[in-house]
């Protein structure tokens, strides 16, 4: 039976190692690495890599090679001047041809060099969607993490909630034996236990769907077990002009800058359309045809073949200039949207600075009302029992004290969740 006792203090000692605690740099590079909305963005930066190519965008030499070999039976019946006469029933033929070709594209009014330029502010703007999903999953595991804090505050509070009523139940129970406390005291300080046990209970429930919540975020199996025993630090010297000064650097609006560009690239591709294409062209060919009976029974030629065409688009119902004018529109739209971009950008990021310094101010004041309200219900407990105070100041002593308490953590959290978001909206997260 030692043996077994030893085992399972051995056992236990080793579940206690493995749990470790999860900081919050653990669980964002945890996130960063297992994110499947990373690894999409990653397919789109690699696919944008593969396309921003000369080769793709149709600067480069273009190099084909063909050849046909047809093997034919034919009748032949011919009447030459000269008064010979061909005929010949089913006298076989052939037909070689093969030929390689290259060309390159010499001008067509600069179509390549805006669709590579194209290509290349895609593949940037591909990077700077990845840089806002990393951002976004920063402030999201952020905020769940010290969610998970928050809810540990709010049973933290319940617990120490839980020793004052079991501290008020016990004083009743010893009054009551010297006859200085009745049944109905009894009943109450009872059931506000039992409360009291219920929503600690309910609680961590709360808590257990927070680290869920986390877990999920993190890509890890959502029944694993975790332990945060992090607590909210807010940092309350945030300047909010470096926060607008550095919205240009937020890479939604600077993805949306690189739409413009893009746009505007489009409008050069398609106006060069309306110019001449002119292409150089080389190649090889060879072609042989041997007959069986006819006039020619071997015809075979064979050289090299060089030239240049030019291609002029004299009209085409006006189809190219139409096709300009609503690229043209397409830039307009794209700037006008980047600018309803940094509108809400800028009025989110006021909303939040006020959130935040109106947070900061609560603070600091309610840090005081908690500690005072945990002085009030110690020395409110203490003069219950000397029966200086009654049950009912002893239950308002600690529903003053729960409030402050759930104020506070709410406050810190509220405080974090702005700081978060200032943060990323500067592109600021690490």
């Amino acid at each position: 039976m030692k043996k077994y006792s030893l085992f399972l203090l051995l056992f236990a000692s080793v579940c206690v190692k493995a749990q470790q605690p999860l900081p919050l740099r653990q669980a964002i590079n945890t996130a960063l690495k297992n994110s499947l909305d990373i690894q999409l963005v990653n397919n789109r930066i690699s696919t944008d890599s593969i396309y921003n190519n000369y080769g793709y965008a149709g600067g480069l030499p273009l190099v084909t090679g063909a050849l046909n070999d047809n093997e034919q039976i034919t009748s032949v019946n011919q009447k030459l001047n000269t008064g010979v006469s061909i005929q010949r029933n089913n006298a076989a033929a052939n037909a070689l041809t093969a030929n390689v070709t290259g060309s390159i594209l010499l001008f067509n009014g600069g179509r390549v060099v805006a669709t590579k330029k194209r290509l290349a502010i895609l593949q940037q703007q591909s990077m700077k969607v990845l840089n806002s999903q990393v951002q976004n999953i920063i402030a999201d595991v952020s905020n769940a993490y010290y969610d998970v804090v928050r809810q540990q505050g709010y049973m933290k509070t319940i617990d120490r909630s839980i020793e004052a009523a079991k501290q008020r139940l016990e004083i009743v129970k010893a009054s009551q034996q010297v006859g200085l406390a009745n049944n109905a005291d009894l009943f109450q300080s009872q059931i506000d236990l039992n409360s009291l046990v219920q929503q600690q209970q309910a609680q961590e429930l709360v808590i257990a769907q927070s680290k869920t919540e986390l877990l999920r975020l993190l890509t890890l199996k959502t029944d694993s077990s975790i332990v945060i025993l992090d607590s909210i630090v807010v940092n309350n010297k945030i300047d909010f002009s470096t926060i607008l000064n550095r919205l240009d650097q937020n890479p939604d609006i600077a993805a949306a800058q690189d739409e413009v560009s893009i746009s505007q690239q489009i409008v050069k591709e398609t106006a060069a359309q309306r110019y001449p294409s002119i292409r150089a062209t080389t190649g090889y060919n060879f072609s042989r045809n041997n007959a069986g009976a006819g006039q020619i029974l071997l015809n075979q030629s064979y050289g090299p073949v060089i030239g240049v065409s030019i291609g002029i688009p004299i009209y085409n119902g006006s189809s190219y200039k139409r096709q300009e004018q609503a690229a043209s529109i397409a830039v307009n739209s794209a700037g006008l949207q980047r600018s309803v971009l940094i509108r809400d950008y800028t009025a989110q990021a006021v909303k939040t600075y006020q959130a935040y310094t109106s947070a900061i101010k609560q603070l600091e004041t309610e840090q005081n009302n908690y500690q005072l309200s945990a002085q009030l219900l110690d020395l409110v407990l203490q003069r219950f029992q000397l029966r200086q105070a009654t049950i009912v100041e002893v239950k308002n002593a600690q529903q003053s004290f729960e409030e402050s308490g759930y104020r506070l953590i709410n406050l810190g959290y509220a405080a974090k969740f702005s700081e978060t978001e200032l943060m990323r909206i500067a592109s600021m997260l690490q």
